[in-house]
């Protein structure tokens, strides 16, 4: 043999050495070497909650098509769903209004004092062409707001009120 086939012979003596050294080896977890890393990989990607969004944003992506849903579906025809801003029913003064009209002539207005959802909120109802008489509190004892609790309290006052059906 010559001197170089003894090199590779002895290079590839080695190679097959490295890769049996190798596999013995337990390879290391990149996770428990970081434990940052780890919290990263388990952790799902985080979606906006819908409640997270802009107040606007919100109350016409979310709210309202929830609002007018959850109407037609106990079978009322719903005319005008709208986010406005306006004067106040009642008492006046200029705030945003979920305005809700269905029929036979009836009309909701769900106040917030500012351009959050968390902000203080009131009702008012008008039934067959009269103006709205009472403005009353709504969800004032909450401390998280969710478009699952808007609509939910809504729609029970609204029953509340004989709208939805008789109780």
């Amino acid at each position: 043999m010559n001197e170089n086939s003894e090199k590779v012979k002895a290079g590839s003596q080695q190679a097959a050495e490295g890769e049996t050294a190798s596999q013995n080896v337990e390879p290391t977890n990149p996770t428990l070497d970081n434990p940052d890393q780890a919290k990263t990989q388990t952790t799902k990607p985080l979606t906006q909650k819908p409640e997270d969004k802009p107040f606007q944003v919100f109350i016409r992506d979310d709210l309202l098509p929830d609002i007018h849903q959850a109407l037609t579906q106990r079978g009322l025809q719903v005319s005008t769903m709208e986010l406005i801003q306006g004067e106040r029913p009642v008492v006046g003064g200029t705030c945003w209004m979920v305005f809700g009209a269905m029929a036979p002539d009836r009309h909701f207005w769900l106040c917030f004092a500012s351009d959050s959802i968390t902000s203080k909120k009131t009702i008012s109802l008008a039934e067959s062409g009269t103006d709205p008489s009472v403005l009353e509190p709504f969800l004032i004892d909450e401390k998280k707001i969710t478009l699952k609790l808007l609509r939910s309290r809504l729609m029970q006052r609204l029953n509340g009120q004989k709208w939805l059906g008789g109780n």
